[in-house]
């Protein structure tokens, strides 16, 4: 389903734990999870390390097949499971379905190779195994090699947790205060953590953090968040004063922002809306457009991410993106704020718009990046960060594009 199916992978592992999931104990629950997930993020690199066990590749009619080397090669690779363990259960699986026995013998003979030679195909792994080609290709070509290889190192880690705190909230324990008044911790079940329940702060990455600061103060001024689930950013404006509209074209992700909201006390300062952001209307201090967009900024994340996406989506993103723009310029004040952002790390989806706005919406004067934000100042304008970047003192990041833009007072 994710990988062939191209259905996202939260959305996929939700499912698998629901009520009416297929009933297995907690622990084994989790067990499947942690191998899910550790067998997409690794996809690329699990898929070259088969590779080069394999004499030649499967033919299509293995898709199954390869699947099952793929989770099993995971847990013997990169979750430290007990070798025999691994393979007798992707050999048995393999056996019980006709479609995929034939490939049972193979499937133990390339799996206890691994097994032995685990370490130094490890050794053996080129930088970008892990990125699909044409995507590395893109990201050597906008960043150069050494960016590319950092970012790829990156993307094969699990990462920490970053949250967002409520007025007045203090972080659990072991919490690492960042610069936007977050923080961060190492990667947790979230809901058994210190202050969840009690609305005490939300999941909200570093990066994703910073483009709200860009509007400036917010106190007692009016606020339209766009394309505004999950929901992240919708808090932080009304949690910094602001009285905000949360516009969502998506009924299901719009109720999740409003069980957040109920959580976290902010309902009050927050009207939430299902409708299109191409068809927002009002007048409004502030306007945050967090535009819909590859989010290949977010692979430490979502690793599926990687999986789902193709080169043509850049150029169809940003047509629809510089239409939501110019909706999003006509809903300003005199003298309001525009924040537009993605979490792309293609310029399609980012600087590119910079040269459409500067000769299409001249109303529009696009701002120098300061505050917390100003670290990741980028040379054209904007604000860019890497996954590999450093927030406060620590090392990673989502890739963000962002930029805030000032209407004419006249």
């Amino acid at each position: 389903m994710i990988v062939h199916g191209g259905q996202p992978m939260p959305a996929v592992l939700d499912r698998f734990d629901a009520d009416d999931g297929p009933g297995l104990p907690v622990r084994d629950r989790a067990l499947v999870r942690a191998m899910v997930r550790t067998t997409v993020r690794r996809w690329g690199d699990l898929s070259w390390m088969l590779d080069q066990l394999l004499a030649r590749p499967l033919p299509k009619k293995a898709a199954a097949a390869r699947l099952h080397l793929m989770l099993a090669a995971a847990q013997i690779v990169f979750m430290r499971q007990a070798h025999h363990a691994a393979v007798d259960c992707a050999v048995t699986i393999l056996k019980s379905d006709g479609a995929t026995g034939g490939f049972a013998g193979l499937a133990n003979a390339v799996l206890r190779r691994l097994g032995r030679e685990r370490d130094a195909l490890i050794a053996a792994l080129p930088v970008e195994a892990n990125t699909p080609d044409w995507l590395w290709r893109r990201w050597v070509a906008h960043y150069g090699a050494d960016a590319a290889a950092k970012m790829a190192a990156v993307h094969r880690e699990e990462p920490p947790l970053d949250i967002m705190l409520a007025p007045g909230a203090a972080g659990p324990e072991g919490a690492v205060p960042l610069p936007t008044g977050g923080a961060r911790l190492a990667s947790a079940n979230v809901p058994d953590l210190e202050g969840y329940s009690a609305g005490g702060w939300w999941v909200q990455d570093f990066a994703a953090q910073l483009p709200v600061t860009m509007l400036g103060p917010l106190q007692g001024k009016t606020a339209i968040d766009l394309c505004a689930a999950p929901g992240g950013k919708t808090m932080q404006l009304a949690a910094a004063g602001a009285d905000v509209v949360a516009l969502e074209l998506e009924g299901a992700r719009l109720a999740r922002l409003g069980e957040n909201l109920a959580r976290t006390q902010l309902s009050e300062r927050v009207h939430m809306v299902e409708g299109d952001a191409l068809a927002a209307e009002g007048q409004y201090d502030a306007v945050l457009l967090d535009a819909p967009c590859s989010a290949t900024g977010t692979l430490r994340r979502q690793p599926d991410v990687a999986l789902a996406r193709r080169p043509d989506d850049f150029a169809r993103n940003g047509a629809l993106q510089r239409r939501i723009i110019e909706r999003a310029a006509g809903l300003l004040k005199p003298g309001g704020r525009l924040v537009y952002a993605t979490c792309s790390l293609e310029p399609e989806e980012g600087e590119a718009h910079l040269a459409f706005i500067a000769e299409h919406l001249a109303q529009l004067t696009l701002l120098p990046v300061e505050g917390v934000a100003a670290p990741f100042a980028a040379p054209g304008g904007g604000m860019r960060t890497l996954p590999f970047a450093l927030a406060g003192d620590q090392a990673g990041m989502d890739g963000f594009f962002a930029a805030a833009f000032q209407a004419g007072t006249a």
